[in-house]
């Protein structure tokens, strides 16, 4: 399984093994990852799983999408590399993905 590491705020790391076709927030929830809240379940509705993907991981993750462009911008502290995590689909390749979470989140 690819293994993805959430970086908090404050500077504190979780690594954690995702199974292929979960969202990077599925796996930050069924790890209890703090700062994921995941507050609409996955519904591209919240902004409440607003992640920075680390500038190495960005083309392997894609751009936003319309509806996702939109809740972030709503977030606060969005940063060209922000996504929402239940948008990015967990794929092999995507094996030491790095995300870190605004400060907003904590």
């Amino acid at each position: 399984m690819p293994k993805i590491t959430y970086i908090e705020h404050n500077g504190k790391e979780h690594t954690i093994e995702a199974a292929v076709g979960q969202t990077v927030m599925e796996g930050a929830v069924k790890h209890a990852i703090p700062g994921i809240d995941a507050d609409c379940g996955g519904a591209c509705a919240c902004a409440t799983c607003h992640v920075y993907v680390d500038p190495a991981w960005a083309d392997k993750t894609g751009k936003p999408g319309g509806m996702e462009q939109s809740m972030l911008d709503f977030a606060n502290d969005v940063e060209p590399t922000s996504r929402l995590s239940c948008q990015i689909k967990v794929t092999a390749e995507l094996d030491g993905l790095v995300v870190r979470m605004p400060p907003s989140q904590h």
